[in-house]
């Protein structure tokens, strides 16, 4: 009796393994441009985020900038302008880097 019900299990056994081995064939043959398509479209939502982070972090330099020349000016240093310059360059570049990488590849 219990060399019947181990045999009967062992069948079972390799049936579920062959109907597993069916499934995963059937699951992975399936088209990926849906799976591209989805893909692209989180990339592009990562994008905006991403790029509205830039803009978040070109204002806080530049208020951080604005404070460094401020100091600059009033203890009369004599570097003030080119510092004044950096920063402002720097927050420029990031404002239209964003805008260049936004515009460029259409999104």
């Amino acid at each position: 009796m219990k060399e019947k019900k181990r045999g009967c299990f062992k069948v079972m056994a390799v049936w579920l393994g062959i109907l597993q081995l069916f499934w995963t064939a059937v699951a992975m043959a399936q088209d990926g441009a849906s799976g591209i398509n989805q893909a692209t479209s989180q990339v592009r939502s990562y994008f905006d985020a991403g790029c509205n982070l830039m803009y978040a972090i070109g204002a806080v330099l530049g208020l951080i900038g604005a404070v460094k020349v401020f100091s600059k000016w009033n203890s009369g240093e004599p570097d003030t302008n080119k510092v004044a310059a950096a920063w402002f360059g720097s927050c420029v570049f990031l404002v239209i880097v964003a805008t260049v990488l936004k515009s460029f590849f259409g999104i």
